[in-house]
């Protein structure tokens, strides 16, 4: 069961990191302005957008939105629509 939340909670990262790289990406901003708006090591960004990090503090993800200009939780809306309804990194569900 452990290994399915690894797992589940790589999925997510991933997604994220997807969703945060599309609204860069829409902004035209390049990682290295972007980090620095918004006080993120810009190879952190880097990591986060290719999901290469095992998970991402909500400080982190609060940080990111701010600097893309969206809601935390729009992030994580998106990401819930992408992953289903019924995904779950806890295995409850």
């Amino acid at each position: 069961m452990q290994d399915n939340c690894k797992s589940d909670t790589i999925k997510l990262v991933k997604v994220l990191g997807e969703i945060i790289r599309k609204y860069r990406l829409e902004q035209k901003k390049t990682i290295y302005k972007i980090s620095a708006e918004c006080s993120i090591h810009k190879d952190t960004w880097r990591l986060i957008e290719k999901g290469l990090v095992s998970d991402i503090k909500i400080s982190s993800l609060w940080k990111i939105a701010e600097g893309l200009g969206e809601n935390p939780e729009d992030l994580i809306k998106d990401a819930r629509e992408i992953l289903g309804k019924d995904f779950t990194i806890s295995g409850l569900g």
